[in-house]
This record gives structure tokens, C-alpha cells and sequence, in this order.
């Protein structure tokens, strides 16, 4: 009965605190504060932003014939006006108005294309789709801002003054307006100062807008991007969003011949090792909190503005995770407690688990993110099960909130977890070391979670141990507690059980094969899936070592590479 209360205890603090932060964004100022100062519109640009996300001419084409494929979701026109069908989304209706597909638009670079982005722009701005509400997000217009700003260039060389003056306008209205707008907490004000810091850059008649940017953007940065460079919400991808905002408003400022504030170019210094942390032997994201796979070409765009061209954070305890690294392996382990109510909306209930790596094969995957249009997955990907650790009696390590009425107000953010993640980490010649323990399922059942990881330096060996033990010292663990470790398989690994269960052999796209084992513990091969591909979810294979957190507390298992010889013995002895 103690322990059920302590949870709800902490439910109903959770739900307090997003409701007075809530209520407060919506109080908003007085509506005399929110009118827009009598200033005149810009009449001019001086400069553009650089783009560093990738455009496709394929795409320009599909908007040309009416198909919006934008956040996971499909719109046929036919004919119609894209501003006034109903949206098959909600992100869909924010992709749309944060015009972020002009980029396609301008990667085909024809006159019909270019013709076609200033017809939508002008329908937008004199039509209905100004008016709507998502329109007016914060978030959407701040995209918006820099979407125009980035490609005015492309918009604005050979247009009718006509059309320029009627773009400019709506682009000074928007900024002002974002000044007065009350930002959610997280990235999403680095968004909205960044958006404005660039407006100012941009428009010569703006230098007080470009002041306040500035201002506010030193404040997110110093609070958000931790003194090792990773984002307070936990999210790679978070990081890699605001880098591609943030490397372009440095090049700006340079382009300008004005000097980058020490806050950005610091920001960018320390996020950029970071952003490599996170890189697995692919080239594309670990996926942890939030992040799916892909983005490895936005992550070289962005990286090849990395002047340092550094070797990658290893031992990042201010974010929560470690990196692994010997030969051609690379394994990335989450050793972090969730963050803060209000950030924690995309973060997931992972803690101990890791990714694996080697070469550019990956073998050892969390589910990873389902990405837009794929809802139904999102609570399955976010639960313990969905990730390469062990969950106890099917039970999540962080619980989120469930109730339909309030996560339709405040989202799904993590109400209860580990609280204390304890790290130790010893890097040796012959390999390296790395334990971390977490509280996660102390309140629930007495129970904590210890997990100890090895790599040998020249990467051909993952030995891992996994401790059930007492939370609280003195104290029984939970009557009838039950574990069950899974290692999710990344769907390009071919698995096989061996020697009477006791072992699987796996087998990687460039021929190379592990064997998994786990003493004399029985291994079964269990179906999963990986919802981190691009093209959608994919079916896979996940390793399930289970037991009882009483009678069996103690599991050793190794990930090792095979040899030729080995294998044929292997394989002689299944």
C-alpha cells in the first residue's frame, strides 16, 4: 500500500507542476503587450542563411501534382488548395505551415518550381491558411521564419516587387509577433530565439530584434546544452535539429562580418563531440530517447562544419550515457535517470540498455523511435521491453502519465524512474570497462538493476553481467519477482540458436559472425520489431534470457566474434 502511494504521490506532483506551467503559458501577457508595435515592415534582405538539410527534386515534383507527403502522412490535392483540405495530422498541419518543403522546391531550381513556391507563398499569405491556428504555433512560425528566410534567394531573384513587398511583410509580421508569443519550455525556445536572432541578421531594419534573439538564445544555450554538449531532454535527435539551426546562424553572423556571441560559438563547441558521441558504425544515430535511425546525412552536413573534427565525447555523465570503443566496435549504453517532467515528453523508459555496433554493421539495437504517422507504436517503442536491458515482472523502469484526458493537455511525459544512476567507468590497455546501476524499480518491488559491461580494446569481445539485488539493504526483493534481458537484433542479423539453446550464432551483412551465450542459461530467439528503419517498421529478432530476481540473480553473457574454425565447430556441435 506504501509503495502504491509513493507512486501516486508522485503522479499528482507531476500533474500539479505541468498544470501551473500551463496555465501560466496561457495566461500569456495582457493583450494590450501582444499588439505589434506600429514599426514598418522590411523593405529589403541583406543576406540568407545557409540550408544544411538536403532537398529532393523528386519531391518538388509530387508537390507540383498535388501529392504533400510531409510528416509521415499523405495529402492528394486534386486540384484543390493544400491550405483549405482537412490535414491527415496534426504534424502534417505543422509541416505544411513550416514550409520546410521549399527545400525540394529549390533543389529542382527551374522556373516552374520556382513559380510554383511563390504561388504557395502568396496563396498562403492572402488566403485562409495565414489564419489558422496552427498557423500561429510558435514553434510553426519560428520554422516558418526560417524557412523563408533560408530561401529567399531562391524566392525573391526575378520576382514582381509586387510579390517581394507582400513576402517581406508577412515575414516581419510573423517575427513580431514571435516576439511576443510564450514559448513551451526546452528546444523549442532555442527554436523560437534562433528564428529571430536570424530575422534580425537578415532584415537591416531589425537590429532591435536581432538584440533580443541574441539575448534570449544566450540564455537557452547556457541552460540546455550541458557543460559535455548534450541537450537537457536526452534526445540525439533534439541535438542534431538544433545544430542544423544553430551552424547556419553562426555562418550568418561570419557572413555579416559581425562576431558569433561566445554563448553560440560555445553552444555549437561542446555539442559538436557530442552529436559524434552519438554515431554508431553506420554513420547514423544510436537509438536512444526519442531518436530514430537515419539523419546520417544530415549528421555529415552538419559535421562538416566541425572545425575541430575531434574524436567523440566518451564518457558523457552530465547527459547520461557512455561510449564504448575498441577496433571497429562502438557500443553506446544509456546511464542516465529521465529528465524533468516538462522535457521528458519523447523520452523513454531505457535506462541500462545499449546499442552495438561493429564496422558498419549494427547488431545490438533498442526498437528505437516510431516516427511521424506511426502513433500506435509510440507507447510500445517507449516502454523497458522496447529497449536492450531487462525489465522486471513486465514492468517498465519509467512509468508515464496514461490518462486520456491529461495527456491530452499536458502529452505522456515520465512521472516516476530511476532517480539515482551511480557510473563507473575504468579504461584499461587490454579493454574497457563500465557499471552503472539504477533505482528504477525500487519503489514497485525493492529492487535495483545493475548492469556491468567489458569491451576488449580490440573490439572482437562484449562480456556483460546483470545483478538483481535489493534496493534498499535489509530488505526483501518482491516475492515472485521475475526478470527477463532482451537484446534486440538489428533486422540486417541473421539469427540461430546452437547447442541446445545455450548459444546463438549471428551472422552480419559483410559475413562476419558473433555467438552469443550466456553460460548455462537457457537463450530463446523471440520475435521484435525495429521501428527505426526509414522505410518503416521491420520485423527482427530480439535474444530473451530469463529468471527469477530471487533464485537466479546473477546473469553473465558475452557477445564474441567468431572464427572460421570456430564456427564449423559451432555449427558441428548445434
Amino acid at each position: 500500500m506504501r509503495i502504491v502511494l509513493a507512486e501516486e504521490t508522485r503522479r499528482v506532483s507531476v500533474v500539479a507542476s505541468l498544470a501551473a506551467r500551463a496555465l501560466t503559458r496561457r495566461m500569456g501577457w495582457p493583450r494590450w503587450l501582444k499588439m505589434p508595435k506600429r514599426r514598418r515592415a522590411a523593405e529589403r534582405m541583406v543576406i540568407a542563411p545557409p540550408e544544411l538539410r538536403t532537398g529532393d527534386p523528386s519531391v518538388a515534383a509530387d508537390l507540383y501534382a498535388g501529392r504533400y507527403v510531409l510528416a509521415g502522412a499523405v495529402l492528394l490535392t486534386n486540384g484543390g488548395s493544400v491550405y483549405e483540405l482537412p490535414p491527415p495530422s496534426l504534424e502534417w498541419h505543422q509541416a505544411l505551415h513550416g514550409f520546410g518543403w521549399l527545400r525540394h522546391l529549390r533543389a529542382a531550381n527551374t522556373p516552374l518550381s520556382r513559380a510554383h513556391a511563390r504561388a504557395l507563398i502568396e496563396e498562403w499569405i492572402s488566403g485562409p491558411g495565414r489564419r489558422e491556428k496552427v498557423a500561429r504555433d510558435p514553434e510553426v512560425m519560428a520554422r516558418r521564419l526560417m524557412a523563408w528566410l533560408v530561401q529567399a534567394p531562391f524566392l525573391l531573384d526575378g520576382a514582381e516587387l509586387r510579390f517581394s513587398r507582400k513576402f517581406l511583410r508577412a515575414l516581419t509580421s510573423d517575427a513580431r509577433r514571435l516576439e511576443r508569443a510564450r514559448i513551451s519550455p526546452g528546444a523549442p525556445r532555442i527554436l523560437s530565439a534562433t528564428a529571430l536572432t536570424l530575422t534580425g541578421l537578415c532584415l537591416p531594419s531589425e537590429a532591435r530584434m536581432l538584440r533580443l534573439g541574441a539575448q534570449r538564445l544566450a540564455i537557452e544555450l547556457s541552460r540546455q546544452i550541458k557543460p559535455d554538449g548534450g541537450h537537457v531532454s536526452r534526445n540525439p535527435a533534439v541535438l542534431l535539429d538544433l545544430l542544423l539551426d544553430l551552424v547556419p546562424l553562426r555562418q550568418t553572423y561570419g557572413a555579416r562580418n559581425l562576431e558569433p556571441p561566445a554563448a553560440l560559438v560555445a553552444a555549437i563547441d561542446r555539442a559538436m563531440p557530442m552529436l559524434r558521441f552519438f554515431r554508431m558504425g553506420d554513420g547514423a544515430f544510436a537509438g536512444f530517447n526519442g531518436t530514430g535511425g537515419g539523419a546520417a546525412d544530415e549528421m555529415a552536413a552538419v559535421l562538416a562544419y566541425d572545425d575541430a573534427r575531434g574524436r567523440p565525447v566518451m564518457n558523457a555523465t552530465h547527459s547520461g550515457y557512455q561510449r564504448l570503443e575498441g577496433g571497429d566496435a562502438i557500443m553506446v549504453a544509456d546511464t542516465g535517470a529521465p529528465p524533468v517532467p516538462p522535457l521528458s515528453l519523447d523520452a523513454h523508459a531505457g535506462c541500462l540498455s545499449f546499442e552495438f555496433s561493429v564496422g558498419p554493421s549494427r547488431l545490438v539495437v533498442n526498437c528505437g523511435e516510431a516516427g511521424h504517422g506511426r502513433d500506435k507504436w509510440r507507447q510500445v517503442a517507449r516502454a523497458t521491453a522496447a529497449h536492450s536491458t531487462a525489465t522486471v515482472n513486465d514492468t517498465s523502469s519509467a512509468r508515464f502519465l496514461t490518462s486520456r484526458f491529461l495527456t491530452r493537455l499536458f502529452g505522456a511525459p515520465v512521472v516516476s524512474g530511476p532517480r539515482e544512476v551511480p557510473v563507473e567507468r575504468h579504461d584499461a590497455a587490454d579493454g574497457i570497462s563500465l557499471g552503472a546501476r539504477h533505482d528504477g524499480y525500487a519503489t514497485l518491488f525493492n529492487l535495483a538493476h545493475r548492469r556491468e559491461w567489458r569491451l576488449a580494446a580490440d573490439g572482437r569481445r562484449l562480456d556483460g553481467l546483470d545483478i538483481f539485488e535489493p534496493a534498499k539493504a535489509g530488505k526483501p526483493v518482491a516475492a515472485g519477482s521475475t526478470y527477463a534481458i532482451r537484446f534486440h537484433l538489428h533486422p540486417g542479423v541473421r539469427a540461430s540458436r546452437m547447442r541446445e539453446g545455450r548459444a546463438v550464432i549471428l551472422g552480419l551483412a559483410d559475413g562476419s559472425s558473433w555467438v552469443f551465450s550466456a553460460g548455462s542459461r537457457t537463450i530463446t530467439l523471440e520475435d521484435s520489431v525495429y521501428l527505426a528503419d526509414p522505410t518503416g517498421p521491420r520485423h527482427t529478432a530480439q535474444i530473451v534470457v530469463s529468471g527469477s530476481a530471487v533464485d537466479e540473480a546473477e546473469v553473465r553473457w558475452s557477445f564474441v566474434r567468431a572464427e572460421g574454425a570456430q564456427m564449423n565447430a559451432e555449427r558441428s556441435g548445434a
